[in-house]
């Protein structure tokens, strides 16, 4: 596997190398601003681009833009942003387009190497990781307007987990309920978000995240 790494930090960038380093991933760029980072992406065509949301000129939002780009430029190039924020707007707009192959985390929440490494490969491989804090913050800005309102507190909690990139085994752990039982309740999201029964199950859940995390 071969990264990008873009971070206005000279030390995380190094750091993220070396962490990359011992779990056999090669990092054939380290860029310290967005416009960097969208020609080292089109120089190395990486299988993944770690991202800070916030880098040279201003501060805000410039990795996170630059991503949304890559996306569209280069949609095979996974991505897996790292920040202290939740810039909601554009956070919302990358990851309603499509979930497979993203995942946002907060750094401050990045507490276990081999966990990081693991979102890591995930995403890489096309899954997602999407922190729970970066949906609350998200599915808070457009509160008065979700039209997941049909789904019961569990149901919602299920979608939640899903939206992180858990299988249904994992979420069954982390509710400490049966597999048969999540089963149910993701069926009950998929029937109550009107998605068609005739599409591929993974579809399913793929449109059920894109829904709630866009609602």
């Amino acid at each position: 596997m071969r990264a990008v790494i873009a971070d206005d930090s000279v030390l995380l960038r190094e750091g993220i190398t070396r962490l990359l380093a011992e779990g056999g991933i090669e990092v054939v760029a380290g860029v310290g601003d967005a416009e960097a980072l969208l020609v080292a992406v089109e120089a190395h065509e990486p299988d993944l681009a770690i991202v800070d949301v916030r880098m040279p000129p201003r501060h805000r939002e410039e990795g996170l833009r630059a991503a949304i780009e890559i996306r569209r430029r280069w949609p095979k190039v996974a991505l897996l942003v790292l920040s202290q924020f939740v810039e909601e707007r554009y956070a919302s707009e990358l990851l309603a387009a499509e979930t497979s192959g993203v995942g946002y985390l907060l750094k401050d929440r990045v507490a276990d190497v081999a966990e990081f490494l693991d979102v890591v490969e995930r995403v890489a491989a096309g899954g997602s990781a999407i922190d729970s804090e970066v949906v609350r913050q998200i599915l808070a800005r457009t509160h008065r307007t979700d039209p997941l309102a049909r789904l019961s507190p569990r149901e919602t909690e299920v979608l939640a987990l899903m939206a992180e990139g858990h299988s249904n085994g994992s979420i069954a752990d982390r509710l400490f309920v049966s597999s048969g039982a999540v089963e149910k309740h993701v069926s009950n999201i998929f029937m109550k978000l009107d998605l068609p029964p005739d599409d591929k199950r993974h579809q399913r859940r793929v449109m059920a995240v894109v829904r709630y995390l866009n609602s």
